[in-house]
């Protein structure tokens, strides 16, 4: 089956093969994965032969597997990448995701490639250039709203992929190098230090403290649950989870949740499909916000929010209880209508309004015994729970089984008898025996019994939905029979399906090359390595300049460009504030400063596309002397 538009498909993430494995229990169309090497999350790699099992379990189901190779290449690594995709390709990998498009002018298989969310994917002109240059599926830029969606894929050929849930980049991804300014840790190479979560003073124009110790730069997480309609009316049908750095709980709850709202729009809409096989049965109710979460938004998919910060921590804090009312020797009371468990963890924000945790020992009432009193809780404190013990518990077993159901036919023939299956998906395979046919004594019992027997599909993928009899009389069969006609019919249809998957084609490229829609790149584009600037160059680019981890001085530059704003966030936008006081020129989008330590960083404001800069430049290190040798930096500016 190819896919289409008209094919849904959920896309959920893991950290290894085994996360990805219950990922597409759970209900995954599809899962992304990090490769041996090249992936934009660097500190979850996995094998080959990882990866080969992970696509063994996901073909079953005729889900795919993706495998990111979404960093920027040296020149050094070209020929290593292109190697691992060959690789990739052999183990039956369904499609690579890309950033650098110099690998789009080396010697690569015949597999599908995905455009990363680190091509920056804004515009309307940039992803018909990619549609033409041989991209399957491309990754939308978070920021974009539904009516900028509905543009490009009025525009486009291509699936169009959009993140539905999970942790936001404040940045546009590709667009963020304040990890490698200050510690030589690229984004673009998988390295990111995640300098957008620390604390921050912010600052006006003239030096005044707008708010201290926030977390300005750190945004809630994505939920697009209420959007997932409007989302497939404006052409998205490649539904993506963040989350490979996340745990398997998380990985879990996320993916049973949109496989149901999915399902639900599904059975709605009869003229969608899903793109893999299967339906999946659950131990648990999916409850998205009890794994990590940093509360809910649904960022810019509705336009332009006045809330979608998670300005007081980067961490999960977790579902509201309600106060304390009285902090006794050994235990905290809790005034709450929920029901806790012994083992729950909770939180709250001391006076230094840093996240603190609790695991809790015994609840007795409101009564809450933790494993040790924190020093700084009294009265009136608002208290959080972060961990649901029963809720995680029911996640840590097998929580998912997923079946792919069939109708099986039993019949006679001239010299015994017949067992045909038949999946959903329309494939079907047939057994047959020799044996003795017996009339029933009792035929009532003797057709229970070999109904029964037909439907034991037990540890297969598949499960009887209907069950036809065909024969002339009803038989005794011996349970050995039935056995083994329902084990052959089983295997060759496993086979049949095994024979049937057929992996994604290439995207074809347009002749004569399509030509980019700008003649100049600057550092923003991650021209990284020889091969990516001939692409360029043969696409129409005449001025191409370095990418920013190639260049040692670019001078005070933006290392962040966000539709994040700062000043719309504290109700300074000066567009915002002429339509209020309907005054032209009271507010200005004049600078602002975010502080960390000694670090400084000028805000700068876009105000026609609506967007934040945030300015700084390359550290150099100082080697010091002397073991253990360490690198430190520096601020260059004065």
């Amino acid at each position: 089956m190819l896919k289409n538009r008209h094919h849904l498909e959920l896309l959920a993430p893991a950290r290894n093969a085994d996360f990805g494995i219950e990922a597409i229990n759970h209900g995954a169309d599809a899962v992304y994965i990090g490769g041996p090497a090249f992936g934009a999350r660097a500190k979850a790699p996995n094998t080959l032969e990882d990866i080969a099992r992970l696509v063994k379990h996901a073909h079953r189901f005729h889900a795919e597997i993706f495998v990111a190779l979404n960093t920027i290449f040296h020149d050094n690594e070209l020929e290593a990448a292109r190697k691992l995709t060959h690789q990739l390709y052999d183990i039956g990998v369904d499609a690579l995701i890309v950033q650098d498009m110099g690998l789009l002018e080396l010697d690569l298989p015949p597999i599908q490639l995905h455009a990363s969310t680190q091509t920056d994917i804004r515009t309307v002109e940039k992803a018909v250039f990619l549609d033409q240059v041989g991209f399957s599926q491309m990754v939308l830029a978070r920021e974009l709203d539904l009516n900028s969606v509905k543009q490009i894929a009025n525009a486009t050929t291509a699936n169009l992929e959009y993140f539905i849930h999970g942790a936001l980049c404040v940045a546009f991804s590709g667009q963020c190098y304040i990890s490698h300014a200050h510690t030589g840790r690229s984004a673009n190479r998988g390295e990111c230090s995640q300098e957008c979560r620390l604390p921050f003073t912010l600052e006006d124009q003239k030096g005044r403290i707008i708010g201290k110790d926030k977390h300005f730069l750190s945004m809630k997480d994505n939920d697009q649950s209420a959007n997932l309609r409007a989302l497939i009316d404006a052409g998205v049908s490649s539904f993506k989870i963040e989350g490979r750095y996340k745990d398997l709980p998380y990985v879990k709850n996320a993916t049973a949740h949109y496989r149901q709202l999915l399902d639900e729009i599904l059975h709605e809409r009869p003229e969608l499909a899903k793109s893999s096989h299967g339906d999946c049965a659950y131990t648990f109710a999916p409850q998205p916000e009890k794994t990590f979460n940093r509360s809910a938004t649904d960022y810019f998919a509705n336009g332009r929010q006045a809330d979608i910060g998670a300005f007081d921590t980067p961490k999960f804090s977790g579902e509201l209880l309600g106060k304390v009312t009285k902090v006794g020797k050994d235990f905290i009371e809790v005034e709450t209508a929920t029901q806790l468990h012994n083992g729950d963890g909770v939180c709250f924000f001391d006076v230094h309004k840093e996240l603190v945790g609790l695991r809790i020992n015994t609840v007795d009432g409101k009564k809450l015994y933790p494993n040790e009193m924190p020093a700084d809780i009294r009265n009136n404190t608002v208290m959080y729970r972060n961990r649901d013990h029963a809720f995680m518990r029911l996640l840590e077993k097998d929580s998912a089984t997923r079946k792919i159901t069939v109708e099986l036919i039993f019949a006679e023939t001239q010299d015994g008898f017949a067992l045909s299956i038949t999946d959903s998906a329309g494939f079907t395979a047939t057994a047959f025996c020799k044996a003795e046919k017996q009339i029933a004594n009792t035929p009532e019992k003797a057709e229970t019994s070999l109904r029964e027997n037909l439907s034991k599909l037990g540890n297969t993928d598949f499960i009887a939905n209907e069950i036809h009899l065909q024969t002339q009389h009803t038989y005794f069969v011996p349970a050995s029979i039935i056995n083994q006609l329902r084990r052959d019919a089983v295997e060759q249809l496993q086979s049949a399906r095994n024979g049937g998957y057929q992996r994604p084609p290439r995207h074809a490229t347009a002749m004569p090359p399509a030509i980019y829609p700008e003649d100049t790149l600057s550092y923003l584009a991650n021209v990284y390595n020889q091969k990516a600037r001939q692409f360029y160059e043969k696409h129409g680019v005449k001025m191409i300049a370095k990418a920013y981890e190639a260049n040692e001085e670019l001078g005070e530059v933006p290392v962040m460009i966000t539709k994040h704003c700062l000043r719309f966030s504290h109700g300074l936008c000066p567009k915002e504030a002429k339509g209020v006081l309907g005054v032209q020129g009271t507010v200005t989008a004049e600078p602002m400063t975010l502080i960390n330590g000694n670090d400084r960083f000028t805000l700068k404001f876009d105000c026609k596309p609506c967007e934040m800069h945030v300015m700084g430049q390359i550290r150099k290190p100082v080697i010091q002397m002397g073991p253990p040798q360490t690198v430190q930096f520096f601020n260059k500016r004065p």
